[in-house]
């Protein structure tokens, strides 16, 4: 009834059969070993429409199965995409892998993959079409950043410690035995970064992962670098060690019961802790740490490392002097941390404050944050924001409306008059420039050759010199308003609760007055002005 052409055509010979329908010929395909190929309806509908049938009537075509291979736009993977047989060839694994090499794949193939894929001619209709991934590629792994392994307990984690009683209860004033270390002892171990798992992708390119960020283990006074192990710091003293920027020193530790016109003013080259409190009008200046136990009254501490005040530090206005300076000072080159102030005078790196700040000037590099946990609620409350990049606090000003200035990104300032000093640097250097390429026009024009080669070889030098000036000057300029952009975009006030009327926020060069009580939000500088920020949740 049906036949094959040598073009892949199904005939059927109508003056054979006679199909009385469109349908009888399909019905009869089925029953054919034809039924796999595709059915021309198209072809079988027009011969019951012509006038003029043809005798011989194709009625289906057989197709092979068809296999192509599409690399993704990052490269990553090859899909394979099969289109079943209709009654023609499958695809081989053979025919398979030239279409994977034609497509560039050189990396990431795995037969498995493939067979996976070709199983489906076993599995599927005829026609049907279907995908799979036939090479992957292997992302990069970026190394691990360099870390410090502690190995020794710092005086300011022990003293995060209380001692437990016998019966359960913490006794806040004894922290036990101070934390001592004999020389020789290792302090910490640097584990060294790692360079990352080098990637590919399917057409054979190698990725080249970020290797992780180094740097240098720093020996503070009292350790050095181990002579056995370059990544081993170690102790060089006994005393209590603390913790600085990427490494730590070894401080001997002063200790005294109360600093009072009894023991007069303390001056130590190490670390202190006063385990009751600093008596009015005294001095505690350390090179280390200085932690007190109990409060500070008038007094005055000065801390070549961090200092923490476990109860409050309280001053008052002093009507002696013509400015009127606070009577307490707290001055620390880390960390300060205490449980509340008023007037007092303070400075550091950061500054922590647990409940509540009253009429106090604070000076910070970078944050001030009055109140615990991940949203403090603690009151800043009067006084001034000398400096900081943010400020964090629950209720900022007072619901009265009394004036408050907060001063941020105030280093920017100093930022831009370097940018400005170094632009007028570059303009020396460029007129410098200028000049000499007159002298080599100049030079030029002489008709001793000796003495031309002599002028044009001292000129070109000061040439050179000017040119690696101006290159130095760039690159400075670039870094500074990197600088300031950063400083920028990092600075923030944050009110959890509240901000208060009377409130003057400035940051950088730009101020915002508050006249009403603002619900939760921040302030922060954007395109120019500076704009609050409710929070939703």
């Amino acid at each position: 009834m049906f036949k094959l052409a040598h073009n892949g055509n199904i005939l059927l010979n109508i003056a054979e059969l006679n199909p009385p329908s469109a349908a009888f010929i399909v019905e009869a395909l089925e029953r054919s070993p034809y039924a796999d190929c595709a059915v021309d309806h198209e072809s079988i509908k027009a011969h019951f429409t012509n006038e003029y049938p043809e005798q011989q009537l194709v009625v289906a075509k057989q197709h092979d199965a068809c296999f192509s291979v599409q690399v993704s736009d990052d490269q990553m993977q090859a899909i394979g995409n099969l289109t079943t047989a209709q009654g023609g060839k499958s695809v081989t694994i053979e025919d398979a892998k030239k279409e994977i090499v034609k497509a560039g794949v050189s990396r990431g193939y795995k037969q498995a993959y493939l067979e996976q894929i070709l199983t489906k001619q076993l599995e599927l209709e005829p026609g049907v079409e279907v995908s799979g991934i036939v090479a992957q590629g292997r992302p990069s792994v970026d190394g691990q950043p360099a870390k410090l392994i502690q190995h020794v307990q710092t005086v300011k984690e022990r003293l995060k410690q209380p001692k437990l009683r016998e019966d359960g209860t913490v006794d806040m004033r004894d922290f036990g035995a101070l934390t001592s270390v004999a020389p020789g002892t290792v302090l910490i171990t640097q584990r060294p970064a790692t360079p990352g798992k080098e990637g590919f992708n399917v057409v054979g390119d190698s990725i080249i992962p970020l290797p992780g960020e180094s740097f240098q283990l720093m020996a503070g006074e009292g350790t050095q670098i181990s002579p056995a192990n370059p990544l081993e710091l170690v102790a060089t003293i006994a005393g209590c060690p603390s913790s600085i920027q990427n490494g730590m020193r070894v401080d001997d530790v002063f200790t005294i019961g109360e600093v009072n016109v009894r023991s007069g003013h303390v001056d130590f080259n190490g670390s202190v802790i006063v385990t009751q409190g600093v008596a009015p009008g005294m001095k505690v200046t350390a090179k280390g740490d200085i932690t007190v136990m109990g409060s500070v009254e008038s007094g005055e501490l000065k801390s070549g490392g961090s200092i923490e005040v476990k109860q409050a530090v309280i001053g008052h206005l002093d009507h002696k002097n013509n400015d009127e300076g606070l009577t307490c000072r707290l001055i620390a080159e880390g960390d300060i941390h205490l449980s509340h102030g008023q007037y007092t005078y303070i400075e550091a790196d950061n500054v922590f404050i647990d409940r509540q700040s009253n009429h106090c000037d604070i000076k910070a590099n970078k944050l001030i944050q009055v109140g615990i946990d991940e949203h403090p609620k603690g009151k800043l409350l009067g006084g001034e924001i000398l400096d900081a990049k943010m400020v964090i606090a629950g209720e900022i000003g007072s619901e009265s409306g009394a004036k408050m200035s907060i001063y941020l990104a105030r280093s920017g300032m100093k930022i831009t008059k370097e940018s400005d000093d170094c632009l007028k640097a570059l303009s020396q250097t460029d007129d410098q420039l200028n000049t000499l390429q007159q002298a080599i026009e100049k030079a030029d024009m002489l008709k001793d050759v000796e003495k031309k080669k002599q002028l044009m070889a001292k000129i070109g030098a000061t040439q050179q010199h000017y040119c690696h000036q101006a290159e130095e000057l760039e690159q400075q300029l670039s870094q500074l308003e990197l600088n300031l952009h950063d400083l920028l975009e990092q600075t923030k006030l944050t009110a959890n609760q509240a901000l208060n009327p009377g409130v003057e926020i400035h940051i950088f060069d730009r101020v915002y007055k508050t006249n009403r009580s603002y619900p939760p939000c921040t302030a922060s500088l954007q395109d120019g002005k500076i704009e609050i920020d409710f929070k939703t949740s």
